[in-house]
């Protein structure tokens, strides 16, 4: 199991210019994630939360504020943080083993190794017997397999997801929510999604940041205290997913805190 290591991120602000008008992304955004943990950011459109994930990837830096990982601050991407998108974004001319070996490209193995952990990555994420296919002939959660399977494949510390199952239908992506949380399980990564859909959360994660927008700033920080592999009608589950609609529904009373 890879070494994990501490997220931080404090006060963390980021703004841009859109047709001429400044917009405040985030604004004093403050929380951590543990090593091992499995975190998710939930929020309607605009409040921030992809950007924030670009913040953590280092894909961004804040405007004020600071992210750190072990320690470090975060001021460039790193192999140490892994992302994986909403688009696959496998590359179209290559095999499914040779875009999972993308993500060996700066190991020490030898390439008979690299080989090897490659497909060691494909058969975690059940694409076994597709080594040789190209992104056109995988569908749609086929390709996000084989996307998460490439950024494992670098052995990140973290790994960020950004709405990874949030094109898919909606068989399809339950079936890769519990395949998702078999991986997490069976590699021990730390994880920070970002994703629209509720009960995917609290299916998923140890604690939900739940954000509000104009600008975008964290309302609360919710455990789930619900034991894992998790049963969406248990009464316990309905009523924790409830409970986190209705945090998202309401206007806040009061001034978020970050």
């Amino acid at each position: 199991m890879t070494e994990l290591a501490s997220l931080e991120v404090r006060s963390a602000s980021k703004s841009f210019a859109v047709n001429g008008h400044h917009v405040r992304a985030l604004d004093d955004v403050s929380f951590a994630v543990s090593p091992g943990e499995f975190v998710s950011i939930v929020g309607p459109s605009g409040c921030g939360k992809s950007t924030l994930l670009r913040l953590v990837a280092g894909l961004e830096r804040p405007d004020a504020g600071e992210v750190t990982f072990a320690g470090a601050r975060v001021d460039g991407p790193s192999l140490r943080r892994g992302i994986v998108f909403q688009d696959h974004r496998l590359l179209p001319w290559l095999t499914v083993e040779a875009n999972v070996g993308l993500g060996l490209l700066k190991s020490a193995l030898p390439d008979a190794q690299k080989r090897a952990a490659a497909r060691d990555y494909i058969a975690l994420v059940g694409l076994n017997g597709f080594e040789g296919a190209y992104p056109h002939q995988l569908s749609g959660g086929m390709a996000q397999r084989a996307a998460i399977a490439r950024s494992l494949a670098a052995r990140p510390q973290i790994l960020l997801l950004d709405e990874p199952l949030g094109a898919l239908d909606s068989l399809t992506r339950g079936q890769l929510q519990a395949e998702l949380l078999r991986i997490w399980q069976h590699e021990g990564v730390t994880m920070l999604m970002v994703t629209h859909d509720v009960n995917e959360a609290v299916f998923l994660s140890d604690r939900i940041v739940v954000m509000d927008r104009n600008p975008g700033r964290i309302r609360e920080i919710l455990d789930v205290n619900l034991e894992k592999p998790r049963r969406r009608h248990d009464p316990a589950f309905s009523a924790t997913a409830q409970h986190l609609e209705e945090l998202l529904e309401a206007n806040p009373t009061s001034p978020p805190h970050g």
